[in-house]
């Protein structure tokens, strides 16, 4: 299979975002301008940004890491001050004192809680493998509804205040937004359909190790959610999605029930995102979950080790199907582990979902 993110193959960093096109667009039909105009305003902005292709594009490559890569992070956030202009004005640094705006030191922290898992368990230097150093930029638009990874940077909304709270608040958006970096500098898997599910799923899947480390969670005691603390008090849901039951993360009102499927016969055929990609990811999101807790233990270490393999390997084709992410992870688990307890978690785990690994 092919190697996707070489000096002679550049990796394309596409518009990532945390919350999915088809929970804004239910946003959108209230009644109440209050609520419907911030995701109007949200759907307009990111549809105009998922169109383009960045300057950043034929930067993207794999680097080589340094002789001597550092085993601290080089952190630098920005404040929009409510425009869409970007990095916008620096306001700290790595070496400052913590800032008197909560939204700077949340995003300090998010970014490395990402960069400590990484190094630590992974041994890789920042997102890139190669000391990259990590920008943030908050207060973003006005109560912009949503969190993104531009290639370049993490960008943080505000929010409403109303339905959603500030996007810096939950560990596990910023180390999904950062993952989609570490995706971008190595498998670049293309952004639509099974791959682009996938894509979203190790983010979400990487974001929630990030969070499960942090707090020294076993998989146990993880609640295996997506943006927990992001909606606000007015919505009847927990999460934005969950690894644990997709489609029960929310059932509100306004924002209407989450509709991400659990299991392979209930894959959703869409145009819509990309071809379902925040929907369908809900599938490899419960394998990763069904293996970690079979393993039992931490999830970052076997489980988490064994999708870290896949995902920086080498063999993961850019067009790859749930099916060869599957027939890959049962490889890799045999290949680190042998055919004891990781291997038949991997393959209880697709089987469980309704995928069939690729011979």
């Amino acid at each position: 299979m092919d190697v996707t993110s070489t000096p002679d193959t550049p990796a394309t960093p596409v518009f990532c975002t945390i919350v999915p096109p088809h929970l804004l667009d239910k946003l959108a039909q209230s009644d109440d301008p209050a609520r419907n105009e911030p995701a109007r305003r949200t759907l307009d902005h990111d549809a105009r940004h998922r169109t383009r292709r960045y300057e950043s594009a034929l930067a993207t490559t794999a680097r080589a890491v340094p002789e001597a890569a550092s085993d601290k992070p080089n952190r630098t956030i920005y404040d929009a001050g409510h425009t869409e202009t970007l990095p916008g004005t620096k306001v700290h640094s790595e070496a400052d004192s913590p800032s008197k705006d909560a939204s700077v030191n949340r995003a300090h922290a998010g970014l490395g809680a990402t960069f400590n898992l990484y190094l630590k368990v992974y041994g890789r230097h920042s997102i890139d493998g190669a000391d990259l150093p990590l920008n943030a930029t908050v207060h973003y638009g006005q109560k912009y509804d949503n969190a993104f990874w531009d290639g370049q940077r993490m960008v943080f909304g505000d929010g409403d205040n109303d339905l959603f709270l500030d996007f810096t608040i939950p560990v596990d958006v910023i180390g999904h937004e950062l993952t989609h970096g570490v995706t971008q500098y190595t498998a670049n898997l293309d952004y639509s359909g099974q791959s682009g599910a996938l894509n979203e799923s190790i983010s979400d899947v990487f974001g929630s190790l990030i969070k499960q480390y942090a707090l020294g969670q076993s998989a146990a005691q993880a609640d295996w959610l997506i943006g927990a603390d992001l909606l606000g008090p007015n919505v009847t849901g927990k999460a934005l999605r969950s690894m644990k039951a997709p489609g029960t993360a929310y059932d509100d009102d306004v924002l209407g029930k989450d509709p991400q499927p659990a299991k392979m016969k209930n894959y959703v055929e869409t145009q819509d995102d990309n071809g379902g990609v925040h929907l369908n990811s809900g599938i490899p999101n419960h394998a990763f979950y069904v293996a970690a807790t079979t393993i039992g233990g931490n999830a970052w270490e076997r489980a988490g080790q064994v999708w870290y393999d896949v995902l920086t390997g080498g063999h993961l084709a850019k067009n790859a199907k749930f099916a060869d992410f599957a027939a890959l992870t049962i490889a890799a688990a045999q290949a680190r582990y042998g055919a004891g307890a990781e291997h038949e978690a991997m393959v209880k785990a697709w089987s469980q979902v309704g995928v069939t690994p690729t011979e």
